[in-house]
């Protein structure tokens, strides 16, 4: 099992969460399977999009995504979520994101939760 934990920007928020309020029940339920599945380490639906940051490809709806980071073998980083019409936007801001958790965790601050 993969410890899967959301990143935490420097205001106390979780970009992730607050994507994932928004959303329907049923695409709620979509993205939470898709969840259970990167924390069994069953990563099939996931591809590299540059800068450490990874997306996990959801098949329903407008085509959804999760955007995170692996930091060591064990610990999965919710960094944000979307959809297709918004990617290119979204992974910047999970690149974005990624930069931050990793300068915060070097700096010896917890930037998740």
């Amino acid at each position: 099992m993969l410890d899967v934990r959301e990143y935490i920007d420097t205001a106390g928020r979780s970009p992730f969460t607050k994507w994932l309020r928004a959303l329907n029940v049923h695409a709620a339920a979509k993205v939470a399977t898709a969840l259970e599945r990167v924390a069994g380490a069953n990563l099939s639906n996931v591809k590299a999009v540059g800068n450490g940051v990874l997306e996990y490809k959801i098949d329903f709806g407008p085509g959804y995504r999760i955007y995170f980071g692996r930091d060591g073998d064990r610990l999965i980083i919710l960094l944000a979520g979307g959809t297709k019409k918004r990617q290119q936007e979204d992974i910047r801001q999970a690149r974005t994101n990624w930069e931050d958790y990793r300068n915060r965790k070097t700096e010896g601050k917890t930037p998740w939760h």
